[in-house]
């Protein structure tokens, strides 16, 4: 199955709202970036949508906006798995207290925890990337996110090829890289092994560089189905 998650990252719940609302036709799953409201709230978005919603709270040192302490931001996260949110994301640098806390709330629900780890810089040797989806199972997640920068076509293939071990660890992993040559593995990821890719909610509302708007990605993908 195709998973296509819209990143919707707005300062306002009643924005969010409005372009959840516009996308969700073309959304399978709907990333909330929390990190981007400038007042956080999770219950609206559970309460009003439908679909399959995963929450995000990126800090700075992990290229977000969250900028308060690390209780603060983990707390609704929490408050999602809480209120049945199918998705959280963790960062595999955030401290341990904060692992230990949501893989505690998580064991009691239906919620699945995304452990991500992203270079904005470069894409590492394959011997790195394989220790970091290693480490990323050995932390627990449910599933793993692994997001790179690329220069060239070698590095968006080294990406690519890490569903081959995230296939034989037994473990999903969302894995593309950003940057202008990596978006041709937003659209690659799943149709070889990915778990699930992102796109923005429009042309001008990209969460990271490389992003495709979901349009696009959807007519790239009613294309290669003809």
């Amino acid at each position: 199955m195709h998973r296509i998650c819209v990143a919707i990252a707005r300062e306002t719940v009643e924005e969010g709202l409005a372009v959840a609302d516009q996308i969700t036709p073309l959304a399978d799953v709907i990333e909330i970036r929390l990190d981007r409201l400038k007042k956080i709230a999770v219950a609206p978005f559970i309460s009003h949508l439908t679909k399959p919603l995963l929450f995000t709270n990126r800090p700075l040192w992990e290229g977000g906006g969250f900028a308060g302490d690390e209780e603060a931001r983990i707390a609704p996260l929490i408050e999602a798995v809480q209120q049945g949110a199918h998705y959280v994301d963790l960062e595999l640098k955030a401290p341990t207290s904060s692992h230990k806390a949501l893989l505690a709330v998580v064991e009691d629900s239906a919620s699945r925890l995304i452990l991500s780890w992203h270079n904005f810089l470069e894409t590492p040797t394959k011997a790195e990337l394989v220790g970091r989806l290693a480490l990323i199972q050995d932390k627990g997640a449910h599933i793993a996110k692994i997001v790179t920068t690329a220069h060239d076509y070698h590095d968006v293939l080294r990406v690519l090829n890490l569903q081959e071990e995230a296939a034989r660890m037994d473990i999903p992993l969302i894995a593309f890289c950003m940057g202008r040559p990596g978006v041709i593995s937003r659209v690659a990821t799943v149709e070889l092994g990915g778990y699930m890719t992102y796109c923005a909610a429009g042309e001008d509302e990209a969460t990271a560089p490389g992003q495709l708007s979901v349009a696009v990605l959807r007519q790239i993908d009613a294309l290669m189905k003809t």
